[in-house]
């Protein structure tokens, strides 16, 4: 069952990767075909282009992160510490994509329609969110991390102390 597992996570990998690296070919694709058409701004489609880049470089990061986390790692124990990591670089990724996407949008919305500013408005109140969500996990799990560490610690000289204490029993 494990190797299944591996296998249909490293398939969903490889299909991310594929998406995102699509998503940049239709994203360049588009662009040229705008900056070719008369009458069409060159600057929509750079901001066209950086949309598309963005949530490549997301999808692409999401497929990265099932490939180590999944395929490579599999059922590998990992520590606290070690999973805390991986899921900050992680989610610090998305929420610079978040940031990006909500800027492009805001300079899209800005030259096109004002009134519609509330999207991006929304999209960088989620982006803070996420921020700050991830924020407050890193502070908890650290502050977890070494509360469990010193728990591990002392036990580990206690059980020094009996194997002593037995010891010199015999």
């Amino acid at each position: 069952m494990t190797y299944l597992t591996r296998a249909v996570f490293g398939g969903a990998s490889l299909l991310l990767l594929l998406a995102a690296t699509a998503l940049i070919g239709f994203g360049v694709k588009d662009a040229l075909e705008t900056i070719h058409a008369p009458g069409q701004s060159g600057a929509e489609a750079v901001l066209d282009v950086l949309g598309y880049v963005i949530v490549a470089i997301a999808v692409f990061d999401v497929a990265k992160y099932i490939f180590e986390d999944e395929v490579r790692r599999g059922n590998e124990r990992r520590s606290a510490a070690e999973a805390r990591r991986s899921l900050t670089k992680f989610l610090s990724t998305i929420v610079i994509a978040l940031f990006l996407e909500a800027l492009v949008v805001v300079f899209k919305t800005a030259r096109e329609d004002v009134s519609q500013l509330i999207y991006p408005t929304a999209l960088l109140i989620a982006a803070v969110l996420v921020l700050v969500g991830l924020g407050a996990f890193q502070r908890f799990s650290a502050s977890v991390e070494e509360k469990v560490g010193e728990d591990d610690e002392a036990e580990e000289r206690r059980d020094a102390v009996k194997r002593k204490t037995g010891a010199g029993k015999s």
